[in-house]
């Protein structure tokens, strides 16, 4: 049966989220996410080439981050003011040009500004999700905001073997020549398929950004699902920002190579579908509880038999990217039950968050494998889904039992 619902934004007609629409939505939101990963597998070879430190490549990938935070933050909120097709229109025509910038610019100093604005103006993706959120039925909210951030998680995953491969045949600035092109193509889908919606919330633009401290003081179930979603993104950007240095200079593998490692990580992208029909069937508590331990025992085999060299690299990678995406989707389910006039702006909060451990987690990649190699990379990673574990247990399962 498919998947179908109908809803009416404010000015339009009824509109139907078929199983078309949801592909359309899910493809548009991976070629998005993805322009914030391209650099990650590359950053040793575009370091050299605009003459910054090994020490420092790093900040390529953690300043992208930081501007997708930025984004959400000033940017993702105008979706509960603004038009929401329009909105995305724009930041994505901004991302054209920034992406297509990179591939030119050969100062240090530019190529950071301008990740930094590649982060800034990819965030159309965390409209695209609540837009869908809106249109999809209560009883298969999770299920379709599971399929749909399938392919954006996919994107994530995918776009570092496709960077790899197409850095490592053609040059790394053709990969941001050919994510210019594909952003381009992704607008004008954008702009011919994608249903208006103009929200019925009426505010100034600051009174909107005031609001948001009011959610965070308001709602506990908020500032729990960003707490664990941000420790466990601070794991993953580790895990993926530092894999490339350790595969490269430990094991000497080729970028092709580095891009099956890649594509085998994207097995992980699985649970996402999953963890939005166990939280539409009401078992989100027991689903996180197995999304964080699972995260916290992902860098086990490296720690225990460091022997197992690139396959234990492999376990490592595809189970800490299903806990970290189950996680994900249960966190959104739940935010995006708590107030519906406020989606755009609960996902900003909840994604900032994620991004903001993201871009920490980045940035320590470098100086970490400079100081103690993989085994302190792996430590480190595994402290922060310890954390938030540990933080379930205490505090957010039972309040999560008692308000259920």
């Amino acid at each position: 049966m498919s998947t179908q619902a109908s809803t009416t934004t404010s000015g339009a007609s009824p509109v139907k989220l078929t199983r078309g629409l949801i592909a359309l939505f899910a493809f548009c939101c991976g070629a998005i996410v993805a322009n914030l990963y391209y650099a990650q597998p590359i950053t040793e070879l575009i370091a050299p080439a605009i003459h910054m430190s090994g020490g420092t490549a790093s900040l390529i990938v953690s300043l992208t981050q930081i501007g997708y935070a930025f984004g959400l933050f000033f940017l993702v909120p105008l979706g509960d003011l603004l038009e929401n097709r329009k909105l995305m229109i724009t930041t994505a025509l901004v991302s054209i040009a920034s992406l297509a910038a990179a591939t030119f610019v050969h100062q240090p100093g530019w190529f950071l500004a301008i990740s930094l604005l590649i982060g800034f103006s990819s965030v159309a993706v965390q409209i695209l999700i609540p837009l869908a959120a809106h249109l999809a039925p209560d009883e298969s909210r999770g299920k379709v905001v599971g399929t749909i951030m399938s392919g954006l998680l996919l994107g994530i995953l995918l776009s570092r073997p496709i960077s790899s491969v197409v850095a490592g045949t053609f040059g790394w600035r053709v990969v941001f020549g050919s994510a210019s092109v594909l952003m381009a193509v992704v607008t004008s889908v954008l702009a011919l398929t994608i249903p208006r919606r103009q929200p019925d919330h009426k505010a100034t633009y600051s009174k909107l950004i005031g609001s948001l401290g009011d959610l965070v003081r308001t709602m506990p179930i908020l500032r729990h699902r960003s707490l664990y979603q941000a420790l466990m993104f601070a794991s993953f950007s580790l895990f993926w920002t530092a894999i490339p240095i350790e595969l490269t200079r430990r094991f000497e593998l080729s970028q092709n190579a580095i891009a099956i490692f890649a594509l085998i990580g994207a097995i992980g992208a699985t649970s996402a579908p999953i963890a939005g029909r166990l939280a539409d069937a009401g078992h989100t508590v027991s689903a996180t509880l197995i999304a964080l331990v699972v995260g916290a025992l992902a860098f086990a085999p490296t720690l225990i038999h460091p022997a197992w060299g690139v396959f234990g690299l492999i376990a490592t990678g595809i189970v800490l990217d299903f806990a970290v995406q189950m996680n994900m989707v249960l966190g959104q389910r739940e935010i995006y039950a708590l107030h519906a006039a406020s989606r755009n702006r609960l996902n900003a909060l909840y994604m900032t968050s994620i991004f903001v451990g993201g871009a920490f987690g980045s940035a320590l990649a470098s100086p970490l494998y400079e100081h103690g190699g993989w085994p302190l990379i792996a430590t480190i990673a595994t402290v922060f889904p310890v954390i938030a574990l540990a933080h379930y247990i205490a505090i957010g399962r039972p309040y999560a039992a008692r308000n259920a």
